[in-house]
């Protein structure tokens, strides 16, 4: 007799004077066949297998998971503005590899930089002291026309730096996305010559601020006489180091007040200056400088200021910046992330996916509490659409705040409503903020709205946006889950309008720094519900409204103030709306055009 199951087949042979005899066949061995017993003969076909009585059934996964990768051995990584597949991680796998020359050239400029910019010197390490360690950083940027350039740079291990005794403040700014849309906006507005540079090696133009020691890199070591150690006593910051970014921050803004600049007190990473009737916006991002001039002859004077401080690359007009596109036309700036999303797309493989209309179904039901085994991947994913979606995304922001909710243990459901957004994605691949003059003048202006108890802890949805451009596009969006639970639609309208007026004044502050001829107040904001904007405007005390906290009736102080004016707009023609529920087709398009511009 026999018995099979998945992992083995045993036999047992019951013959006359013989005790039961079990024998375990190994999986890859051809099973005995006994030809005393009757019928074991022909238990073979044809091709010599063995067929069981039950033959077993062979799993294969859903069809529907074709549409994600899972096989987490996959080696080939896609950034917007990097390669990285076949990058090396080490030194010697640098010169051991099939771009050997193009590595150990981009090694040889990183030293050269290092050397140039007296960034440190060689001596001996001093007795009680460590060294901090170092490594090589390899990377191959795109650039907009996807050429390849091989980048090396000498990195120190700041996770083994000391508080205290090797570094102290870390913080360094960097610009707010929202601040790089009004500028755009106001650069249209006032025919703005808008263009980008990008300073070489930033970081080791910065002065140490503690007494370091880094390791000497690898393959570029100087011998001691003496056959003591020898380290790199830093006299400039470098990458890798926990204070870099503050100390490279500190010395550009020091560079910018001295020539004339005025630091934004809103946001510390955008500068502007005066000189007569023409203006020059500058704004940071690290290494990375976008310069606004209201002519060729002020734009020209910034630059020769930068290069003769620093090294520089003129990148001419503003075209690629943080893996966006910019596109000037006829007077217009567009702003997209095609090339981000396609890539995205392909990533994950969904770039041959069926489109969707809308970036999610109407009627979500999210509330399942079992964890998705499925989709090993939506941390990343999810994190990759928080990008598009700050940039140049609007229409995205309700459905990835949702799914942003469960980063941690997302359930199936929140696999297919991600797995319809990548399928909106592919249908919307060309849409763009569009950048355009308002005959009218610019003019900030408001929507608030919220989503009465439509979490599932009941809690609601606050939604917003703002625009400068009486036919857009948006300069500022947010949806947030509020922090409390509303005990009615006034109330969570009420504390809707109290974070809308919070962006209005960081955004008048912003543009009073950039434009200061200009008056932005009082900031327009339309509301759709009248008992909320009552509530503002009559500070009664209702049995429904004595326990509001205190902090959201600021925004009648504000309005006492003359900061902001809310005027009541009725709900079909509440932009902000779709920033706090699921949007029909007809949503997006009734509100496409001043969401996007035109």
């Amino acid at each position: 007799m026999k018995f099979t199951d998945d992992k083995t087949e045993l036999e047992v042979h019951d013959q006359p004077g013989d005790d039961f005899e079990i024998h375990k066949t190994p999986d890859n061995a051809a099973p005995e066949v006994n030809n005393d017993i009757p019928g074991a003969a022909n238990s073979r076909d044809d091709s010599n297998e063995v067929h069981s009585r039950y033959p077993k059934r062979q799993s294969k996964p859903p069809k529907y998971l074709d549409d994600y990768c899972l096989d987490d051995s996959t080696k080939c990584n896609i950034d917007y503005c990097c390669r990285l597949s076949a990058v090396p991680q080490t030194y010697h796998e640098a010169v051991s590899s099939n771009d050997a020359v193009k590595w150990q050239v981009a090694m040889e400029e990183e030293i050269k930089s290092l050397t140039e910019n007296d960034t440190f010197t060689v001596t001996e390490l001093p007795e009680g002291r460590t060294a901090v360690g170092g490594r090589w950083v390899y990377s191959v940027k795109l650039g907009p026309d996807a050429t390849e350039t091989f980048k090396a740079r000498y990195v120190a291990k700041g996770y083994s730096q000391v508080q205290g005794i090797d570094y102290h403040d870390t913080f360094a700014p960097t610009a707010r996305i929202t601040s790089i849309r009004v500028l755009l906006q106001i650069a249209v507005q006032y025919d703005l010559i808008v263009h980008q540079m990008d300073v070489k090696t930033a970081y080791l133009n910065a002065p140490i601020d503690c007494e370091l020691y880094v390791d000497q890199s690898e393959g570029f070591e100087v011998k001691s006489i003496s056959h003591g150690k020898l380290v790199c006593k830093l006299n400039k910051s470098l990458y890798g180091l926990k204070q870099s970014g503050r100390n490279w921050n500190s010395l550009l803004h020091t560079f910018f007040i001295e020539n004339g600049f005025i630091q934004s007190s809103i946001d510390t990473c955008v500068y502007s200056k005066h000189v007569d009737n023409s203006i020059v916006i500058v704004l940071i991002w690290v290494d990375d400088i976008i310069v606004a001039a209201s002519n060729d002859y002020l734009l020209c004077e910034v630059k020769d200021m930068l290069k003769n401080r620093f090294k520089m690359t003129d990148l001419g007009l503003l075209t690629w910046f943080l893996g966006t596109q910019f596109i000037h036309y006829n007077g217009s700036i567009k702003m997209n992330q095609t090339r981000y999303l396609t890539k995205l797309l392909e990533k994950y493989n969904m770039d041959n996916c069926k489109p969707r209309s809308t970036p999610c179904e109407l009627k979500l039901n999210l509330d399942s509490d079992k964890v998705s085994d499925v989709c090993v991947q939506y941390r990343e994913i999810v994190g990759s659409l928080i990008y598009a979606m700050t940039c140049t995304r609007p229409d995205l922001c309700w459905v990835v705040t949702v799914l942003s909710q469960r980063l941690a243990d997302p359930s199936d459901e929140h696999c297919i409503v991600l797995k319809h957004v990548l399928r909106y994605l592919k249908g919307s691949l060309d849409y763009e903020l569009c950048f355009t003059k308002c005959t009218d003048g610019l003019q900030l202006t408001g929507f608030s709205d919220a989503s009465w108890g439509s979490s599932d802890d009941r809690k609601s949805i606050t939604g917003y946006c703002f625009t400068l451009n009486k036919d857009g596009p948006l300069i500022s969006w947010k949806s947030k889950k509020q922090p409390t639970v509303a005990l009615s639609s006034c109330e969570a309208e009420y504390m809707a309008l109290a974070a809308t007026t919070q962006e209005s004044l960081f955004l008048t502050q912003l543009l009073h720094d950039i434009d200061m001829d200009c008056q932005y107040e009082p900031v327009t904001i339309f509301g759709d519900n009248q008992g909320a904007i009552a509530l503002l405007k009559n500070p009664v005390h209702h049995q429904r409204s004595k326990h509001i906290d205190i902090k959201y009736h600021f925004v009648r102080t504000e309005f006492n103030r003359g900061k902001i004016n809310v005027v009541y707009l009725p709900s079909e023609d509440m932009v902000a709306d779709i920033f706090t529920k699921p949007a029909s087709r007809y949503k997006l398009g009734q509100f496409k055009d001043f969401v996007f511009g035109k």
